[in-house]
Protein backbone atom coordinates (compact mmCIF):
# COMPACT_ATOMS: atom_id res chain seq x y z
CA UNK A 1 0.00 0.00 0.00
CA UNK A 2 2.69 2.32 0.57
CA UNK A 3 3.85 2.10 -2.95
CA UNK A 4 0.42 3.12 -4.13
CA UNK A 5 0.76 6.51 -2.14
CA UNK A 6 4.58 6.56 -3.24
CA UNK A 7 3.33 6.18 -7.21
CA UNK A 8 -0.03 8.69 -6.69
CA UNK A 9 2.18 11.46 -5.09
CA UNK A 10 4.92 11.09 -8.82
CA UNK A 11 1.84 11.27 -10.45
CA UNK A 12 0.55 14.46 -9.57
CA UNK A 13 4.50 15.93 -9.02
CA UNK A 14 4.43 14.78 -12.77
CA UNK A 15 1.16 16.77 -13.82
CA UNK A 16 2.05 19.34 -11.19
CA UNK A 17 5.11 20.06 -13.68
CA UNK A 18 3.48 20.01 -16.69
CA UNK A 19 1.02 22.16 -15.57
CA UNK A 20 3.87 24.91 -14.85
CA UNK A 21 5.30 24.15 -17.64
CA UNK A 22 2.75 24.77 -20.02
CA UNK A 23 0.25 26.54 -18.32
CA UNK A 24 -0.78 29.59 -15.95
CA UNK A 25 -0.36 29.61 -12.41
CA UNK A 26 0.41 31.54 -9.09
CA UNK A 27 2.05 30.78 -5.71
CA UNK A 28 1.69 32.21 -2.20
CA UNK A 29 -1.30 33.07 -0.18
CA UNK A 30 -2.00 37.09 -1.45
CA UNK A 31 -2.06 35.86 -5.53
CA UNK A 32 -3.81 32.61 -4.11
CA UNK A 33 -6.74 34.66 -2.27
CA UNK A 34 -6.54 37.17 -5.50
CA UNK A 35 -7.30 34.77 -7.81
CA UNK A 36 -10.03 32.51 -5.36
CA UNK A 37 -11.90 35.92 -4.79
CA UNK A 38 -11.75 36.84 -8.79
CA UNK A 39 -12.73 33.63 -9.71
CA UNK A 40 -10.28 32.65 -12.17
CA UNK A 41 -8.61 29.76 -9.91
CA UNK A 42 -9.49 26.02 -11.01
CA UNK A 43 -7.56 24.16 -8.74
CA UNK A 44 -6.08 24.61 -5.49
CA UNK A 45 -2.77 23.09 -3.87
CA UNK A 46 -1.97 23.10 -0.67
CA UNK A 47 0.56 21.47 1.02
CA UNK A 48 0.65 19.58 4.55
CA UNK A 49 2.49 21.71 7.06
CA UNK A 50 0.03 25.10 5.89
CA UNK A 51 -1.50 26.52 9.33
CA UNK A 52 -4.39 25.41 10.28
CA UNK A 53 -5.95 28.86 10.45
CA UNK A 54 -5.18 29.71 6.98
CA UNK A 55 -5.80 26.32 5.19
CA UNK A 56 -9.64 27.06 6.82
CA UNK A 57 -9.53 29.98 5.23
CA UNK A 58 -8.52 28.51 1.76
CA UNK A 59 -10.63 25.77 1.49
CA UNK A 60 -13.46 28.38 2.61
CA UNK A 61 -12.61 30.81 -0.41
CA UNK A 62 -12.49 27.61 -2.71
CA UNK A 63 -16.04 26.50 -1.82
CA UNK A 64 -17.75 29.38 -2.85
CA UNK A 65 -15.60 29.81 -5.75
CA UNK A 66 -16.53 26.34 -6.41
CA UNK A 67 -13.07 25.45 -6.88
CA UNK A 68 -11.19 22.20 -6.39
CA UNK A 69 -8.85 21.69 -3.63
CA UNK A 70 -5.76 19.38 -3.66
CA UNK A 71 -4.03 18.55 0.13
CA UNK A 72 -0.28 17.83 -1.08
CA UNK A 73 1.16 15.30 0.14
CA UNK A 74 4.64 17.01 1.11
CA UNK A 75 5.62 19.90 2.46
CA UNK A 76 6.03 23.36 1.48
CA UNK A 77 9.76 22.63 0.56
CA UNK A 78 8.65 19.50 -1.64
CA UNK A 79 5.70 21.57 -3.19
CA UNK A 80 8.61 24.41 -3.96
CA UNK A 81 10.42 21.54 -5.43
CA UNK A 82 7.87 20.51 -7.17
CA UNK A 83 6.67 23.66 -8.91
CA UNK A 84 10.77 23.63 -9.89
CA UNK A 85 11.85 26.73 -7.46
CA UNK A 86 14.47 26.47 -5.46
CA UNK A 87 12.34 28.68 -2.62
CA UNK A 88 9.64 26.90 -0.32
CA UNK A 89 5.83 27.64 -1.78
CA UNK A 90 2.56 26.15 0.44
CA UNK A 91 0.03 27.48 -1.74
CA UNK A 92 -0.22 26.87 -5.39
CA UNK A 93 -3.18 28.19 -7.62
CA UNK A 94 -3.61 27.20 -11.04
CA UNK A 95 -5.56 29.09 -13.17
CA UNK A 96 -5.02 27.55 -16.50
CA UNK A 97 -3.48 23.67 -17.20
CA UNK A 98 -2.02 24.28 -20.38
CA UNK A 99 -1.22 20.50 -21.56
CA UNK A 100 -1.97 18.48 -18.43
CA UNK A 101 -5.27 16.99 -17.28
CA UNK A 102 -4.11 17.78 -13.51
CA UNK A 103 -7.76 19.06 -12.79
CA UNK A 104 -9.59 16.24 -14.38
CA UNK A 105 -7.62 13.85 -12.33
CA UNK A 106 -7.17 15.32 -8.91
CA UNK A 107 -11.28 16.27 -9.55
CA UNK A 108 -12.31 12.18 -10.04
CA UNK A 109 -10.38 11.28 -6.72
CA UNK A 110 -12.21 13.76 -4.63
Amino acid sequence: MVKKTKKGTENVTSRLALAIKSGQYNLGYKSTLKTLRSGKSKLVIISSNCPPLRKSELEYYAMLAKCTVHHFAGNNIDLGTACGRLFRCSVLTITDPGDSDIIKVLGEGR
